[in-house]
């Protein structure tokens, strides 16, 4: 009697959780995607990518030095090798990769900035299969190749009427999906010893250390007066559209795992497409739809694979 009163009660459960993780990863996607708004909003106050970037790492390096505190505090203290790969992935994964994403969108709009970075996990298998001799079914093949040809489609669009200078965004920005794609790659066997969340904070805390020490090797301090306007959309940037979606993130892995979590995070590039039109006033054309939808059926069969 109690087996058939309590059996229909578990999947209920398991259905919520799995639908609340389902959220959250789409909440973090999305947040994480608008910091190429917030950015395109902050360049029209004449802001340079060395001083957008300084202020994103000097608001959001409060939360993650909290965190790091937190952790060292509270688990066993790194070795020191481990703690220089920390700072190297940090200076790869989150300095260079994200100033030469900032650079790329003075140049480019943010929806195809968002297609080019949504690439990143077909690099990381390329990058294996270069580098590491990983095998790469026929699926995959077809899978790259229908996402590359969507991008390059709204890239040859954005060309087209955007002018030449669309071509060094992309390059910049197509080096910043590259970058993060070797992060993720270095970061396998250290994020299994270290943990998540202490790996990022720490990463995040050498990254925003060598974005804020750039600034001041670059530019002058008078710099860092800007219009009120810059302070608060930095601020965004920072809270909304940095570390709120890293733990958003975390949080959904936890819950409903990476695989699922990874296919959430699809809607990011849609979802850049329309905050751009109605944020930004970009176009959105017919040529953009399918391209964006041919890359978000290419990166889906990816990550089917690998699930």
């Amino acid at each position: 009697m109690t087996s058939t009163t309590t059996a229909p009660v578990q999947p209920a459960f398991s259905r919520q959780a799995y639908l609340s993780g389902l959220a959250i990863a789409i909440a973090g996607a999305i947040l994480f995607s608008a910091k190429a708004i917030v950015a395109k909003l902050i360049y029209r106050y004449h802001v340079d990518a060395v001083t957008l970037i300084a202020f994103r790492m000097l608001f959001s390096l409060p939360f993650f030095a909290a965190v790091a505190l937190w952790k060292a505090r509270s688990e066993p203290a790194l070795e020191m090798s481990d703690i220089g790969k920390v700072i190297l992935l940090g200076l790869l994964g989150y300095y260079l990769s994200s100033f030469l994403d900032f650079l790329g969108l003075q140049y480019i709009s943010a929806g195809l900035e968002r297609l080019i970075l949504f690439l990143t996990p077909s690099f990381v298998l390329l990058i294996s299969f270069a580098f590491l001799k990983k095998k790469i079914t026929m699926l995959e093949w077809v899978a790259l190749g229908v996402a590359y040809l969507g991008t390059v489609l709204v890239f040859l669009h954005d060309v087209r009427f955007g002018g030449s200078n669309v071509m060094l965004g992309g390059v910049l920005v197509l080096g910043s999906a590259i970058s993060y794609a070797v992060y993720l790659l270095l970061s396998g066997a250290l994020v299994r010893r270290v943990g998540a969340i202490r790996l990022v904070a720490y990463a995040m805390c050498a990254s925003s250390a060598a974005c804020i020490l750039q600034f001041f090797l670059l530019r002058p301090s008078s710099m860092l007066v800007q219009p009120m306007p810059v302070y608060g959309l930095s601020l965004l940037n920072a809270v909304l559209c940095t570390v709120l979606p890293v733990f958003l993130t975390m949080v959904a892995v936890a819950r409903i795992g990476a695989a699922s979590a990874s296919q959430a995070g699809m809607i990011g590039p849609v979802s850049t497409l329309f905050m751009g039109a109605v944020i930004l006033d970009e176009p959105v054309t017919g040529i953009q739809l399918a391209g964006t939808a041919l890359v978000l059926v290419g990166i889906y069969l990816v990550s089917r694979k690998k699930a």
